[in-house]
């Protein structure tokens, strides 16, 4: 994949990001350096370095899809009522790679595991307004 200009600063754009942005945040950041550039060319762009393994696409569950600047294998809890996604920072004990090749035929590449759970300023706003529904 060619690094091209447009490429290089939607990734200095997330570089270091702990939030997990959609193209639109993407997109409004980007737009600071390249102000002539649409959604459609960082939408595209992401997809682009999605594949070629320098941001990691998330695709939670009837929410918008994200981005993600750390490619590591990492796990990740969703709020189930506002859709905040977070990086869930545990390190599981066991290889899940290696564990679920000698469970399986498969030849493990990679792995997504999300959370879901209600996020700590929905569980204050639910607390306030127990009548409410998530």
């Amino acid at each position: 994949m060619k690094m091209t200009r447009q490429r290089k600063v939607i990734l200095e754009s997330i570089e270091g990001l702990t939030c997990h942005p959609t193209a639109v945040e993407v997109y409004e950041l980007v737009r600071k350096k390249l102000p002539r550039i649409s959604l459609g060319t960082v939408y595209r762009n992401l997809e682009a370095l999605s594949s070629a393994g320098l941001v990691q696409k998330l695709e939670p569950c009837s929410y918008q899809k994200r981005f993600d600047p750390n490619v590591k294998n990492h796990l990740h809890i969703l709020c189930s009522s506002c859709g905040r996604l977070d990086d869930f920072p545990v390190e599981i004990e066991i290889d899940l790679k290696k564990f679920v090749k000698l469970k399986s035929e498969f030849d493990i590449t990679g792995y997504r595991i999300e959370f879901t759970g209600i996020c700590p300023d929905c569980r204050k706003k639910l607390a306030k307004n127990p009548a409410r529904k998530h």
